[in-house]
């Protein structure tokens, strides 16, 4: 099968780190053709018995604001629940009767009415980046909003709010705790280390800080700093999520718009760009994750023969020892009759066996086609 049928990031692998929202970012990269391995750095619980929650619920209805925002519709139902059941339920609806009342889609609409509530507006795109636009163009300046967070930051929301010179108040209906099962989040942590995955998503602050913390607590932060900084793509939904990555000196990408599906267009845009490219044998070899397409054609190889292969492609058209390939191979001891088995199980991934020769008792090399031959002899020559 083609790249065209298999999709952009066929041969990818991408961690995600989500816990809300992660099926469908995942289905988005699985449609487009990545592997996935999906382990949730955080969960969140809704915080009905929270002070903090109760606290900015009584401050709010003694300080009315001017604007509120509800995210989720869950979360604006845990929110009035909660204050039902602290008793400050008529009061509270009483003071969101009296403010404009902005609800982020028909979800959310459908738990604003069912409160016995109407919003004043609410965006047919359910994007943030609506809500925002339309509180911008009303002016801000000296307003006060109250903004229902639902578990994730909102990027850039709140800054550009209070850069209009408004007062935002944050209503923290969920919070962030570490995952139950932390077996997900050690597999996907155990793939950035190995070199298995070709980037990791973040769709919030707390789940980049959880993944680092993690690494930590197992002794792996430097290894995982390294992976990160040089082998393993970190792709963050927007600037806020970035920080703590920032902050380690990791490199991010973040997609112009802070959502999922320009986060998976950055993707599709960055993996590919950065797969490595030779004219082998007469065929165009592109190496990626865990395939390499040869001629357009996808072919999957075993992590094995990916290792022998990446060894081979950083010095392409140079014989490499059997000793060195020993090496690279993962778990394989000493016995270079490993090699062997690994190169020929690769031989028939590729489909094509000529694209590596072997060199009689030296090693093996990749049959670069001469011009290019010529060309990277003449670098490593420099």
């Amino acid at each position: 099968m083609n790249e065209q049928e298999q999709g952009p990031l066929a041969g990818f692998t991408v961690g995600v780190t989500a816990a809300r929202r992660a099926d469908e970012l995942s289905a988005l990269l699985r449609r487009r053709g990545a592997a996935v391995v999906h382990g949730p750095a955080l969960r969140i619980v809704p915080l009905a018995d929270d002070t903090e929650l109760l606290a900015a619920t009584k401050e709010l209805i003694a300080n009315a604001p001017d604007v509120v925002v509800a995210t989720t519709a869950i979360g604006f139902r845990g929110w009035v629940e909660a204050a039902e059941g602290w008793g400050y339920g008529d009061e509270l609806l009483a003071c969101l009767r009296g403010v404009e009342l902005l609800a982020r889609g028909p979800k959310v609409k459908g738990a604003v009415r069912a409160a016995g509530l109407t919003e004043h507006w609410s965006p047919s795109s359910e994007s943030m980046a609506e809500v925002l636009d339309r509180l911008l163009a009303e002016g801000v300046a000296g307003r006060r909003i109250a903004l229902q967070l639902h578990g994730e930051p909102l990027p850039g929301f709140v800054e550009a709010l209070r850069a209009g010179g408004a007062e935002v108040v944050g209503v923290p209906v969920y919070r962030w705790m570490p995952p139950e099962d932390i077996a997900p989040l050690d597999r996907l942590l155990d793939g950035a280390l190995a070199g298995t995955l070709d980037a990791v998503t973040f769709t919030s602050a707390p789940a980049a800080v959880s993944l680092l913390t993690r690494a930590e607590y197992r002794g792996a932060l430097p290894e995982l700093l390294a992976a990160l900084r040089h082998d393993v793509l970190a792709v963050c939904v927007g600037p806020v999520t970035a920080l703590p990555l920032q902050a380690q000196g990791i490199d991010t990408l973040q997609p112009e718009r802070f959502r999922l599906g320009p986060l998976v267009q950055l993707l599709c845009r960055e993996l590919p760009s950065r797969a490595r490219t030779l004219p082998v044998a007469g065929r165009s070899v592109e190496i990626r994750g865990h395939a390499v397409l040869v001629d357009g054609e996808l072919r999957p190889v075993p992590p094995a023969g990916m290792a022998l292969l990446g060894a081979l492609a950083r010095r392409p058209g140079w014989v490499v020892s059997r000793a060195d390939l020993l090496r690279a191979l993962p778990g394989a001891g000493r016995d270079e009759h490993a090699v062997e088995t690994a190169m020929a199980r690769l031989r028939t991934a590729l489909g094509a066996p000529k694209l590596i020769q072997t060199v009689v008792k030296r090693g093996y090399r990749l049959a670069l086609d001469t011009p290019a031959e010529e060309k990277y002899a003449d670098a490593e020559a420099l």
